[in-house]
Order: structure tokens, then C-alpha cells, then sequence
């Protein structure tokens, strides 16, 4: 991320918003319509001691206690369901935590009032598609293992690092799915 990307970035006080920021900004500038990508977190002291190749390579250098480095995991399978993907994810014990960037439409609350029911999911997939009031957004989800989570919310109407939001609850269910990827 280039310093002038950074700079316009609100001051972020936690690591893992730190990471998550990043990774939003990382999204960012590969545009809108990309598939879902998933990271690794691992704590940044610890790989620049445990794996200085990779941190060379990488381009790391020490930085604040607790600083989060994003590895991206190979592309998710085409074809199936999130879910049921990361029900096969396992990570090793370097793995500090893991972040999911995705991108999906959204309601607000008063059309999800207004939910047909008995659609089957691919019903609901189009109706939402159609429905006027829908948003595009871009999820940035991290968690740790001790269960710290945060995310970032970018509307693809208002694509800019000042408009993101973020919040450890903003997406509460695909936090829990990535936590359970640290279950063992």
C-alpha cells in the first residue's frame, strides 16, 4: 500500500483493523467483481524471527507489537458453497488468524422485511439481484484465534478508503465460519 493510500486511512488502533484496512485497500485496487480471497494473519515479529526468507521476500520490516501480516491462500474452489469450503480449512499453529474478503449483495433492513418466503436459495439470490433497494458491498472479515474479530464494509456506491466502515460486528455469522476454521 502505497504511504498517500495509507495516509488517507483512518487511524486504526488494533492490529487486526490494521490488517483488516489493509486488506481492504488490497481489494480496492484489483476492483470490484473479484472472487473471494482468504488470508492468512500471522504475526509479523514472529515470521520475521521464525521465517526471515519469507519476510525478505515480502518485504517486512519490525513494526508495532502485535502487527498482523496477510498471506493470501490459494484461489477457493469454484463451485462450492463458501461454507461448505471452509469446513475443510485447517490452520497450522504459526496462523495468528485469517481473513476473508468477499463480495455480495446486500439489503437494507426494511426490504429484508419484505422477504418472500419458501424461496429456494437460488430464488433468493435472484430476487435480491432484482430488488431496487440492493447494495453492492465488499466484506473484509478477520478474526483470531482468541476470538477478536473485525471487519470492513466497502459499498461499491461509495468506493473510497473515507467511506469504509468498520465494526467487530458488522457481519457477525461469516465471522463465527471463520472462526471455526480454528476449531480442532
Amino acid at each position: 500500500m502505497s504511504d498517500t493510500a495509507a495516509e488517507a486511512l483512518p487511524p486504526a488502533a488494533r492490529p487486526i483493523t490494521r490488517a483488516v484496512l489493509e486488506l481492504d485497500e488490497y481489494a480496492a485496487g484489483l476492483g470490484w467483481d473479484q472472487p473471494a480471497r482468504l488470508f492468512a494473519l500471522v504475526d509479523t515479529a514472529a515470521l520475521l524471527k521464525n521465517e526471515p526468507g519469507i519476510a525478505r521476500q515480502l518485504g517486512l520490516e519490525p513494526g508495532p507489537e502485535g502487527q498482523l501480516t496477510p498471506i493470501e491462500q490459494d484461489e477457493l474452489p469454484s463451485g462450492q458453497a463458501l461454507d461448505q469450503f471452509l469446513g475443510t480449512v485447517a490452520w497450522p499453529d504459526a496462523v495468528a488468524g485469517c481473513a476473508l474478503v468477499v463480495e455480495r449483495l446486500m439489503l437494507p433492513p426494511t426490504a429484508e422485511a419484505k422477504l418472500p418466503t419458501g424461496l429456494s436459495e437460488k430464488e433468493l439470490t435472484a430476487w435480491v439481484a432484482r430488488h431496487p433497494d440492493r447494495q453492492e458491498v465488499r466484506m473484509t472479515v478477520a478474526v483470531l484465534r482468541d476470538g477478536t474479530r473485525e471487519t470492513a464494509l466497502r459499498l461499491r456506491e461509495k468506493d473510497s478508503a473515507r467511506e469504509v466502515l468498520t465494526g467487530p460486528a458488522l457481519v457477525p455469522g461469516l465471522a463465527e465460519a471463520l472462526l471455526t476454521t480454528f476449531e480442532e
